[in-house]
């Protein structure tokens, strides 16, 4: 009955806040707004209490400009956390612009969409969100390319820092600020979360997205943690390669430390 209440709680919170910002969110987007950008933000933060998402940050969002956040992806829930603590945007795979209702607020947000199997149109992709960043979008990049279980960062694709190396060369100063951030889920109505419960907040990709929405929503009460790492400059002498795996070991990093509860709260 509790599960169900919420159930309803969560849909009908959903509707009413989406559909009350619906209109200023088009309205800004056609006039360009800044509003646009900050907007989101609210909706983000406002339904990560209505899931019961208790999201907590350590270490602070990097003021340089133009600047990538390269994160470890777990959930769908990821993009709640990370639109909830900062106006960012999202680098997103194709596939999403067509989901029922995610694809369609991915859109609202200004979702960049890349298509990674179609090496033609990789040019274009990378022009665009080189643009996104160096007209000071804050723009999130889940470097992993797919979802894991929550307990490990996967091997990053270096491929997809292709847009830092394509906005150098218009950056001030020649450099791109790229910044780690790692997201753990870590509690569970007030308890630690073990590898028995993370899958309620893991979304691995063969999991069926709508089950599993409907598991997180009837838990709720879900502990995140946001580690935000030190930056890495990026400049036309570095290699993709190896800042991949710098930010990969520092996204990991701070994954286990907040996993293993070693944070200072």
């Amino acid at each position: 009955m509790i599960a169900a209440l919420r159930v309803i709680f969560v849909v009908s919170a959903f509707v009413l806040l989406t559909f009350a910002l619906l209109p200023v969110q088009m309205i800004a987007l056609g006039l360009s707004h800044s509003v646009m950008r900050r907007l989101p933000r609210w909706w983000h933060r406002i339904m990560c209490r209505a899931i019961g998402l208790k999201v907590r940050t350590h270490g602070e969002l990097a003021r340089d400009r133009p600047l990538l956040l390269v994160s470890n992806h777990v959930s769908w829930k990821d993009i709640l956390v990370l639109g909830s603590v900062a106006d960012v945007l999202f680098i997103a795979k194709s596939e999403v612009r067509g989901w029922p209702v995610l694809g369609w607020l991915a859109r609202l947000q200004r979702s960049v969409f890349v298509e990674r199997e179609e090496r033609r149109k990789t040019g274009t992709q990378i022009s665009e969100v080189s643009g996104r960043l160096l007209g000071g979008e804050i723009v999130v990049l889940f470097a992993e390319g797919t979802t894991s279980d929550g307990n490990r960062v996967m091997a990053f694709n270096s491929s997809l820092f292709g847009a830092a190396t394509a906005a150098v060369k218009l950056a001030p100063g020649g450099k791109v600020h790229i910044q780690p951030v790692s997201i753990a889920y870590v509690g569970i109505h007030g308890m630690p979360m073990g590898r028995y419960h993370r899958p309620v907040a893991g979304w691995p990709g063969d999991v069926a997205l709508g089950p599993h929405l409907m598991r997180v929503i009837r838990n709720g009460a879900l502990d995140v943690d946001v580690v935000f790492g030190d930056t890495v400059a990026f400049d036309a002498q570095g290699d993709r390669k190896k800042t991949a795996r710098l930010v990969e070991a520092r996204v990991r990093d701070g994954l286990n430390a907040a996993l293993r509860g070693t944070l200072e709260r």
